[in-house]
């Protein structure tokens, strides 16, 4: 039975229109004549369209979006193969593609980029967006991607320079499988990842940059500077992307899996990978689809494209076939409302689920999304026991992942994520117990951890996981792997009493269990900023931003801690390094292996 949409359920999905659009600019995205089967909020666009007017569309849509923070409007921008001279605005909850088949297929002189700011030239807010497989050449030589979490830049190629800030303040972001002829970099941003790309140059940046895999990446002078550089990148499949060929038909590109890579995966358009064409998917809408509709279809064998909307969900969406893929475009936005996960898989190779955000909902969930069956109490999964070979050699693999508990809506969730499965990969989650908007006070959720691993050989890239009340991340599994992590653990424990693990000050934001042999983890950033009370008996601190065992096979290099407002962090790791207090920022190497 689908969840009627009542006002009770509209106001727990906090569906009200935040945009400042005029009534006639709203007719025009209405009656927009650039609406596409595939829903009413994807707009398709082709270069014999006049362009004239697609800029105009896209400008109103630009005014409604720029600042539609916590707004239930959600749309996908798509560019049939072609040349246009336009400028995309990509705001919150806009997701803009091309439908070639390689990046140049669609080319955009003028930019494809985000602009908006708030006071100050700040960017820190500027969440919820997407730009891929574009060639852009701009018409000022420069373009801005200014952006924070949750707002990758992917399979874009920039004929000139880009800059993932304005100047002014910004916590981001993650670049991958891209190609930057000129110069990339930051002027204040706290931190940025880049995998697997190409750039003439990189300049700037404040506090953590990681780079993996990437042609022209900074010197690593660590810890000169918080840069750190890996030449190559172990084990990727890339973002599967809609497109659109010259017979007219709609297909899903699913690039194969690549390991130890360096560089974009289509250089020299060519690539490895398997087209599906779009009849062998369900295409959810949100007015027209439930957890049932979709479990149907999913058990017939259909994969899953998700348009833009927001689904309230009476069921959880159970993903048990190898192979399977669940596509969003225009960050479509899963909302369980009767306390059972938004999404679950079996321990199944092959998996992709990508570009898909879960809002916890008015009932209290244990976990939002669960990637693999539990065996026991421990969340060990069934396929450790049952021998990984499939699963290996085509793992699953999970993109532009993001869970937002509060902010939009109260919402109450214990976890964001748990990872069960063995061989996961990992490349962009955002886990976030929101730290303004609704639902953002310490009591209103009850969430405790954005991540936990319990599968072995995972591997996880741009891991964004904040202000959760326990463990942000709370790792049980094997061997391992996060490359760049960033996070700010919560802003207002209300005293030590409520907040301490056995007793010591607060709980680690990266957290390796003890019984773990082995683990290895590269650029973590975690920052407090405690706005707690301030007399002596409540004032709140950290004690450790990683905690790890001490063991031969377990190696975190290159911490960088911040502190903010009152309390600080006491050590980077296990009690070592320094202390790090109010305006102070710390890099320290870590711990390679047993000391």
């Amino acid at each position: 039975m689908r969840l009627a949409r009542t006002p009770l359920v509209l106001a727990s999905l906090a569906v009200i229109h935040s945009g400042c659009t005029s009534m006639s600019d709203q007719k025009i995205l209405d009656t927009s004549p650039y609406r596409s089967l595939l829903g009413e909020n994807v707009l398709v666009f082709s270069e014999a369209m006049n362009q004239k007017a697609i800029q105009h569309t896209l400008d109103v849509l630009h005014k409604q979006q720029q600042h539609n923070e916590f707004g239930s409007e959600r749309y996908a921008l798509l560019f049939k193969p072609g040349r246009y001279l336009l400028d995309v605005n990509v705001d919150y909850y806009v997701h803009a593609a091309g439908l070639g088949r390689f990046p140049e297929d669609v080319t955009i002189v003028g930019g494809v980029q985000s602009t908006a700011t708030t006071e100050d030239a700040k960017v820190t807010t500027m969440f919820w967006r997407t730009a891929e497989n574009f060639k852009v050449v701009p018409r000022d030589k420069k373009i801005f991607w200014a952006v924070s979490q949750a707002s990758p830049y992917r399979r874009m190629h920039v004929a000139g320079d880009i800059q993932f800030d304005k100047g002014g303040w910004a916590s981001g972001g993650f670049l991958a499988n891209s190609i930057i002829e000129g110069k990339a970099g930051l002027t204040s941003g706290q931190q940025w990842f880049t995998r697997n790309s190409q750039l003439g140059s990189w300049e700037g940046g404040a506090w953590n940059r990681v780079f993996v895999g990437v042609d022209g990446a900074p010197k690593a002078d660590w810890p000169q500077h918080p840069v750190s550089v890996v030449a190559s990148t172990p084990v990727i499949r890339e973002k599967p992307f809609l497109t659109f060929d010259a017979s007219g038909s709609f297909a899903v590109f699913v690039p194969d899996l690549r390991r130890d890579s360096r560089g974009v995966s289509w250089h020299g358009r060519t690539e490895a990978g398997v087209s599906i064409p779009l009849s062998d998917f369900h295409i959810a809408k949100p007015d027209e689809d439930s957890a049932t509709s979709i479990n149907k279809a999913l058990a017939l064998g259909k994969h899953i494209l998700f348009t833009p909307g927001i689904y309230p969900l009476e069921e959880t969406i159970l993903v048990t076939k190898p192979d399977t893929v669940l596509l969003g475009i225009g960050l479509p936005t899963l909302v369980p409302m009767t306390g059972k996960a938004a999404l679950e898989t079996r321990d199944v190779p092959g998996l992709k689920l990508a570009g898909i955000m879960v809002d916890a909902g008015p009932e209290s969930t244990p976990v939002l999304i669960q990637i693999g069956e539990r065996e026991n109490g421990e969340g060990k999964s069934k396929a450790k026991e049952k021998g990984t070979d499939a699963v290996a050699s085509n793992p699953i693999s999970l993109h532009d992942i993001y869970c937002r508990i509060g902010g939009a809506a109260v919402g109450r969730a214990e976890v964001c994520m748990t990872i069960n499965s063995s061989h996961v990969v990992g490349d962009h989650f955002w886990l976030w117990q929101a730290d303004h908007g609704k639902g953002s006070d310490w009591t209103a959720s009850g969430s405790q951890h954005g991540l936990i691993v319990n599968g072995d050989d995972v591997t996880l890239y741009g891991l964004f996981n904040e202000h959760f009340q326990n463990y942000q991340t709370l790792w049980n599994g094997e061997r391992g792997r996060t490359y760049f992590y960033q996070s700010e653990i919560p802003y207002s424990p209300p005293s030590f009493t409520e907040w301490n693990d056995k007793n010591k000050p607060g709980f680690a934001s990266y957290k390796v269990s003890e019984h773990v042999k082995a683990h290895a983890a590269l650029g973590l950033g975690v920052y407090s900023f405690f706005r707690g009370p301030l007399t002596e008996a409540n004032k709140v601190r950290l004690e450790n931003a990683v905690e790890c065992p001490v063991t031969p096979q377990v190696t975190i290099s290159h911490i960088v801690t911040f502190a903010g407002h009152s309390g600080g962090i006491n050590h980077p790791i296990n009690g070592l390094g320094p202390v790090t207090e109010n305006g102070k920022l710390n890099l320290y190497d870590g711990v390679p292996g047993a000391k």
